[in-house]
């Protein structure tokens, strides 16, 4: 686990480290971006700015290679070795014999379920994995970096640009001016810190709801908490395709909200998702968006038929702009307790739930990044929009079955009846005689 400040060279060295093993010890090997395209843009197609050549052709030259595919980026050496460039937005699709080795590149920003998905393969082959990045608050990155450190069997590093001297005092400066010049004084060295300083201490640079759950964290409101199975356990879902279902498991006791487990498909199959649910015992109200109306191609049923067919309870949850959707959940967040492990995947979701940057513009856009995140956030926005809605009102008290008056200070006289129960009152009494 290596968090190197920016421009330190990470990616060179795991790609020249990558080639060496792979001559050495033949085998599959893979490097991982956050997204695939962000891979082929700074590596396969990306050129070295000093030298003017393939940076994929400085770590493999072409008398070692036998053969590429270019649409995989995938290449096979001569003494049949191979490596490829994948990213954790399409992790799933990693098939074949597992690796011996595979490095993450900014991790931070990578999908934490490539890890779950990856490390059985790993771990079958006796391989390795490396995780290189740059701090981006206080997420997954910033967890396993943290366990790291207490596990003699990971080697886990953080150098910072004073650790490495690898710019002068006049190119920092230079760089920092930049950051406050783009983000303003305080957010442009909050960035330059996170940056070049590997600081952890800011939230996702952009993040819709960092502060809310830095907080939540500092509070001790992401800690153990139990399924309190005298009050149901309600859902909300986003719909979208297989992965991007997320589903939150929320109970409302007290007026608190509890959120107790989470629950991402691998796959499209609703009635799995619905045995999943049923055999955890969380049967309270599924509030789903309206999409679940829509008709599944090919067939002539929706989802919402589906779910009442399967027993469920789908609520509908009204249709409002996003911006008062993320308005909802960050006040959900406010008052949220979360169980740190069953939630693990949906509160770093949260964490990296953030806005686009507009590179020509210099400003975040409204639109949220279209990543491994973005349908954690939404089916959180739908929650923020139907917690209330599930606050149990407390059972009346039980009613009086005799009418009886009682003389005030004033010198009133009031019953312990309205009008209504006295006579409702009188009725029972007739009928009973």
């Amino acid at each position: 686990m290596a968090v190197w400040h920016r421009r330190a060279g990470k990616d060179d060295i795991v790609l020249n480290a990558m080639r060496t093993l792979a001559l050495q010890d033949p085998g599959t090997y893979w490097h991982c971006f956050p997204e695939q395209k962000q891979a082929r843009k700074a590596i396969w197609n990306g050129v070295n700015g000093h030298t003017g050549k393939r940076r994929i052709f400085e770590a493999f030259p072409l008398p070692l290679i036998k053969r590429m595919q270019d649409d995989d980026m995938f290449i096979e050496l001569h003494n049949g070795a191979t490596f490829q460039l994948i990213g954790s937005d399409r992790y799933d699709s990693t098939v074949g014999s597992g690796p011996k080795g595979i490095a993450y590149s900014e991790w931070a920003l990578s999908n934490p379920s490539a890890w779950a998905y990856h490390s059985p393969m790993i771990r079958e082959s006796g391989g390795f994995a490396a995780f290189i990045t740059t701090p981006r608050g206080n997420n997954h990155a910033k967890t396993m970096f943290d366990r790291a450190k207490a596990n003699p069997s990971w080697f886990a590093q953080l150098l910072s640009i004073e650790d490495t001297k690898a710019l002068d005092a006049e190119q920092l400066a230079e760089a920092l001016q930049e950051y406050q010049d783009l983000h303003g004084i305080d957010l442009g060295r909050s960035i330059f810190e996170q940056e070049y300083l590997c600081s952890f201490a800011g939230a996702m640079v952009g993040a819709y709801w960092g502060a809310e759950m830095s907080r939540a964290d500092r509070e001790g409101r992401i800690s153990v908490l139990p399924v309190d199975w005298g009050h149901p356990v309600h859902t909300a879902w986003d719909l979208g395709k297989a992965v991007n279902n997320p589903i939150w498991c929320f109970q409302v006791i007290g007026g608190r909200l509890k959120i107790v487990d989470f629950y991402r498909p691998e796959n499209d199959d609703l009635t799995e998702w619905v045995k999943w649910l049923d055999d955890k015992g969380y049967r309270g109200d599924d509030y789903v968006p309206d999409d679940v109306l829509d008709f599944i191609w090919g067939a002539k049923h929706t989802r919402w038929d589906l779910l009442k067919r399967a027993g469920r309870k789908p609520k509908l949850v009204k249709r409002i702009a996003v911006a008062e959707g993320i308005h909802a959940g960050r006040e959900a967040i406010k008052v949220a307790d979360f169980d740190a492990e069953r939630c693990e995947l949906g509160v770093e979701g949260l964490k990296n739930y953030r806005r686009e940057w507009d590179d020509e513009l210099k400003t975040f856009r409204e639109n949220p990044v279209k990543d491994w995140a973005e349908h954690i956030g939404s089916s959180w926005r739908y929650l923020g929009l139907a917690w209330r809605e599930a606050i149990k009102v407390a059972p009346p008290k039980d009613k009086p079955k005799e009418l009886i008056y009682t003389a005030k200070a004033n010198g009133s006289v009031v019953g312990n009846m309205s009008v209504k129960q006295a006579v409702d009152a009188m009725v029972r009494r007739r009928r009973a005689r």
